[in-house]
C-alpha cells in the first residue's frame, strides 16, 4: 500500500518530495501532482520501473511514458535536431501543458517501450513536480490512471487507481489544469498535433506563424 504526504506546509512539502524522491531512487513508483492531471512516474533510466509503470496502468510497450524534466535546457541531453521553431515554442510554453515529441539522443540507456527513436519531453509548471524532479532527474511520468478511466485530478482518484502499485502519494489538493498536455511531433519539417490538450492551436501558432511554420491540422 501506498503512503500519502500531504504538501500544506512548508514541512510537509519537505517530507512529501524527499520521500517522493527517495521512493524513484530505490526503483519504486510514485503519484505527483503536476500542472494538468496528476501523474504516475519512475527513474526514467530505470527499466524495471518503466516496466512497473507501464504495468500498473495497463498499458504496453507500444505506449511509451512521457519524461518530465526540472529545466528547459535538459532537452539537450534526452533529444537532438530539435528544429528552431520548436525552441520557440519551448520558450514560450515552458514551463507549462506542452508536450514535444522529438527524436531522442542514440546514447542514451534507457527503455521507455517501442519509442521509435522518438521521446516525449515536458516541462511542468507545479512547483512540487519540479521540487522532485530536480532531486531525481528526469521521470518518465503517465496520467495517473489505470488506462481507459478518467485522469486523475486529484490525489484521491490517483490512489483509488493505484494506491496498490505506487510506494508514494504526493497530496498537493486539486489539479490547477484539470486538462492533459498539448502534444506535438516536432520530428518532421512542421509541426503535427498528436493530442489536443490545455493549450489551443491558436496559442501555438500565435509563436509559430512569424516563424512560417504554423500548424495547419489536428490530431
Amino acid at each position: 500500500m501506498s503512503k500519502r504526504y500531504p504538501t500544506g506546509t512548508d514541512d510537509e512539502r519537505e517530507a512529501a518530495v524527499a520521500a517522493a524522491s527517495l521512493a524513484v531512487q530505490q526503483g519504486q513508483l510514485v503519484v505527483l501532482p503536476t500542472d494538468t492531471v496528476y501523474g504516475i512516474g519512475a527513474d526514467a533510466f530505470d527499466p524495471a520501473a518503466v516496466r512497473a509503470l507501464l504495468a500498473a496502468k495497463g498499458r504496453g510497450r507500444e505506449m511509451p511514458p512521457p519524461v518530465l524534466v526540472s529545466a528547459a535546457t535538459t532537452v539537450d541531453a534526452l533529444a537532438v535536431r530539435i528544429p528552431s521553431w520548436a525552441r520557440a515554442l519551448i520558450k514560450e510554453f515552458w514551463p507549462g501543458p506542452l508536450t514535444l515529441v522529438c527524436h531522442q539522443q542514440g546514447s542514451l540507456q534507457w527503455d521507455l517501450g517501442d519509442t521509435r527513436g522518438t521521446v516525449a519531453v515536458r516541462m511542468p509548471d507545479h512547483a512540487v513536480a519540479l521540487q522532485v524532479l530536480e532531486r531525481t532527474g528526469p521521470l518518465a511520468v503517465s496520467s495517473a490512471n489505470l488506462t481507459g478511466m478518467p485522469a486523475a485530478t486529484d490525489a484521491d482518484r490517483a490512489e483509488q487507481m493505484l494506491g496498490d502499485a505506487v510506494e508514494v502519494v504526493v497530496d498537493a489538493g486539486e489539479s490547477p489544469g484539470g486538462e492533459a498536455s498539448t502534444i506535438i511531433d516536432v520530428t518532421g519539417e512542421r509541426g503535427r498535433v498528436l493530442r489536443r490538450g490545455a493549450l489551443s492551436l491558436e496559442q501555438l501558432n500565435a509563436v509559430l506563424e512569424p516563424l512560417g511554420a504554423a500548424l495547419t491540422d489536428e490530431g
